[in-house]
């Protein structure tokens, strides 16, 4: 059984994750009122993920015998200066969820809960990840600067990403 503490750590994070998830669906609408369907893509793309791993901690609260509480999400920020800031943004936070993992992993080794600590292995190596490619398209951006023609090729190239859930064993 998981201890309080834990459940309760877990449901704040599915909170994070859901509140993720509609941050990057607001993004996606500017960049849809921008017309820049790849870049409104990427970002649909990521609000997936972000459910998906809210899911992934909603069952595992639910297999180790812990109740999941929902509560109310935050609403995102709406508009963004430029593409590059909102980049940034997503950067930022996706180092804000990172930091989040990093205090339930510090959690689960302070209770001493191993099955846990072994499940949020899977979000650190995400959160690796996450930053890499939040942080390599900010650098893009930074390096094309206003060019028209190099942000209609980001656009095309960020509208080909598909959402791929992990295989289940992950």
């Amino acid at each position: 059984m998981i201890k309080n503490s834990m459940v309760k750590a877990l449901n704040d994070q599915i909170n994070e994750e859901m509140f993720s998830s509609y941050l990057y669906l607001a993004m996606a609408a500017q960049c849809e009122a921008m017309s820049l369907s790849g870049f409104a893509n990427w970002m649909r793309v990521q609000a997936q993920e972000e459910l998906f791993h809210a899911m992934k901690f909603f069952g595992y609260i639910a297999e180790r015998g812990g109740r999941v509480e929902l509560s109310a999400i935050a609403q995102p920020q709406k508009e963004w200066p430029s593409l590059t800031t909102m980049f940034e943004a997503v950067y930022t936070h996706e180092c804000h969820i990172s930091e989040c993992i990093n205090q339930l992993v510090d959690l689960a080794i302070q209770e001493r809960d191993y099955a846990t600590q072994n499940m949020l292995q899977w979000f650190v190596q995400e959160q690796v990840e996450e930053e890499s490619s939040a942080d390599a398209i900010v650098q893009k951006m930074k390096l094309v600067g206003d060019a028209q023609g190099a942000m209609f090729m980001m656009d095309r190239e960020l509208g080909t990403r598909v959402f791929n859930p992990p295989a289940k064993e992950e």
